[in-house]
């Protein structure tokens, strides 16, 4: 039987050699000074002859430009050398022990140290290098100690299922995803009940979708499930700097994964390597990026898929993606991995819930309400801070409040108890948000009022309020739309009606009423003048979903007429709605200002109740 012991790599004579040179060189320069040097006290020529003269020096040294000499009471001295021809006869007559040393190099170290050294030290450093940046682009020593034969490894992370790894269990909130790749774990687990009938698996599936919503979790809970070997790697792992290198660590990866099979293959952002080509004969990395594009649609197609070899990738930019790569036979199947609904983020909180301490009351579905739209990944660091947040008051436990707190950490910032805002900027705020919230709630088919807050946030906002769906909706009327533009208004109306100003803070509320008029004209044909005609194209729909013109530059100059009518129209009700109620925006504002943060309870409570009779005579 042959050993597995990995015999030890030996290192070149040369590099030992250069070692060895380095180490004198430091120990003659920098440690023997330190221990052979001396503290000589400067004298001028005529104290030296006087010494000379009293006969108080016992032993002199000439070294080039100095003299260096010894009183017979031990104490060293220097003094520059003169032209003195009686010098020699005077120290003999005093009876001093003298002699010249001559510190100049002989030719041969001249050459050694001045031709040889230096050269052998560039020549190992350069060696060294050399390794270094070799193994750097290799991923490692290679073959046999060579760092040119680990060009072309995959360097994929290899994880193998055991007793604690994810299932789909630890996986929440995306149930539709689990049960699509369900079928692909109950295949790696019983691949003759497909064999018999005569199906064959999917090759590939693809998971589409927002980042942070657990694609590649998903992804290790199949390979958990069905208890087999677990490939990964990033489609920017595949791209190197010389030509060739991507294409065959494409190769690699699946020779590694025939070997393991069964065995699951996960490749991360996909678009890196699988976009579109455009058929031009690009330069440099551009022309790798194809070159691993076609080694990996080679790869595909050759492979066997009864092997229990299923390739899993990941992207957020589908549209990206060559067609040739979607097709049948290669990534059969796409899975989709949105945002979780309101019972998917309750799913999720609990999960992540199992690993910190929380309290018996926690209600989850308050919770998931507060945090429509966010991800697996942001719904988990919600949690996390609410952990923080609990160590920080000092409890041993997460309560509701830690969690709602979290979740306006994640939204807006943390409180930023440092900037600290003058009595008129405080009531303008004051006045701003309750602007917001009173429109809100005099308008019929708008969400409820959470809390008012005129705290200022990291994130810049000086105040903000939030508003949560009763029931999550996922389609919206043209009359909700508009209502949402009247309570972005609100708060710039206030100002406009107690000041007769207005101010900067309402940039945000500029930018999100016109983002929802335009979509209205552009996207979802609620204009009676362009009707269900689609003038705008939606880019990258899971990254921010940016929008291009699709129309004449005539029509776009219309659409921004109608866009500054829609919101004008709505800044106007808004106003109205305020104006009608004067009093109660100045009971409510000065409740806020005085309280700072207010729940949704204590805002209908106030905005219910008998106006003060003070507010009643300031109208």
């Amino acid at each position: 039987m042959g050993s597995n012991i990995k015999k030890p790599d030996r290192k070149p004579f040369y590099v030992y050699l250069v070692i060895v040179i380095i180490a004198m060189l430091l120990i003659n320069m920098l440690l023997l000074p330190l221990f052979t040097s001396r503290q000589y006290q400067e004298v001028d020529y005529g104290t030296f002859l006087d010494m000379v003269d009293e006969k108080a020096i016992s032993t002199v040294e000439v070294k080039n430009d100095y003299i260096y000499f010894e009183s017979k009471q031990g104490v060293y001295y220097r003094v520059v050398a003169m032209d003195d021809a009686n010098l020699v006869s005077e120290l003999h007559e005093a009876g001093c022990r003298f002699s010249q040393v001559d510190t100049s190099s002989s030719p041969l170290e001249t050459v050694f140290f001045g031709w040889i050294l230096p050269l052998l030290i560039f020549y190992g450093l350069g060696v060294l290098i050399s390794r270094a940046m070799l193994r750097r682009m290799g991923g490692g020593s290679g073959i046999g100690g060579n760092p040119m034969m680990s060009f072309g490894k995959s360097n994929a992370k290899v994880y193998v299922p055991s007793t604690t790894s994810i299932k789909f269990s630890d996986v929440a909130g995306e149930e539709e995803a689990k049960q699509l790749l369900q079928e692909l774990v109950d295949y790696l687990k019983n691949p003759k009940k497909y064999a018999d009938i005569g199906a064959q698996c999917p090759k590939g599936a693809l998971l589409v979708g927002p980042p942070g919503t657990g694609k590649t979790l998903l992804a290790k809970a199949v390979a958990g499930e069905a208890n087999v070997p677990f490939f990964s790697i990033a489609g920017s792992e595949f791209v190197e700097m010389f030509v060739g290198m991507g294409a065959s660590k494409v190769r690699d990866l699946f020779e590694q994964a025939e070997k393991n099979a069964p065995c699951i293959v996960f490749i991360d952002e996909i678009d890196t390597i699988g976009k579109k080509r455009d058929g031009a004969n690009a330069i440099g990395g551009n022309d790798e990026r194809e070159q691993t594009l076609n080694q990996l649609l080679t790869e595909m197609d050759g492979f066997d898929g009864s092997k229990g070899v299923i390739i899993l990738a990941a992207t957020n930019r589908p549209e990206v993606l060559d067609p040739a790569l979607l097709r049948p036979g290669r990534f059969d199947r796409r899975i989709p991995v949105e945002l979780p609904d309101l019972q998917g983020r309750i799913d999720i909180l609990k999960v992540h819930a199992r690993k910190v301490k929380i309290a018996d009351n926690i209600d989850f579905a308050a919770i998931a309400k507060m945090a429509a739209g966010a991800s697996g990944a942001e719904l988990a660091n919600i949690v996390n801070e609410a952990a923080l947040r609990a160590v920080r008051e000092g409890r041993r436990f997460v309560i509701q409040q830690d969690l709602q707190e979290s979740i306006e950490v994640v939204i807006a910032g943390y409180q930023k108890k440092s900037r600290v805002l003058s009595t008129k900027e405080k009531l303008i705020v004051s006045y701003h948000e309750i602007g917001h919230a009173m429109v809100a709630a005099y308008q019929s088919n708008s969400a409820p009022v959470q809390k008012i807050t005129i705290i200022p946030r990291t994130s810049g906002a000086l105040g903000y309020t939030l508003q949560v769906e009763e029931d999550e909706k996922f389609l919206l009327s043209k009359e909700e739309l508009l209502n949402k533009i009247a309570t972005l208004t609100g708060g710039r109306c206030a100002e406009e009606l107690i000041f007769n100003s207005i101010t900067t803070g309402a940039s945000n509320d500029i930018e999100q009423a016109t983002k929802i008029a335009r979509a209205m004209i552009t996207q979802y044909g609620m204009d009676d003048q362009f009707g269900m005609v689609q003038l705008s194209t939606q880019n990258n729909i899971y990254l921010g979903g940016d929008t291009t013109n699709a129309c004449a530059p005539e029509t776009a100059k219309t659409i921004d007429d109608i866009v500054v009518k829609v919101v004008q129209a709505q800044h106007d009700k808004a106003k109205k709605i305020l104006s009608e109620h004067k009093d109660k925006l100045h009971e409510l504002a000065k409740f806020l200002y005085e309280h700072e943060t207010i729940t949704g309870e204590e805002f209908m409570k106030v905005l219910n109740s008998p106006t003060d009779p003070q507010f009643q005579t300031e109208n």
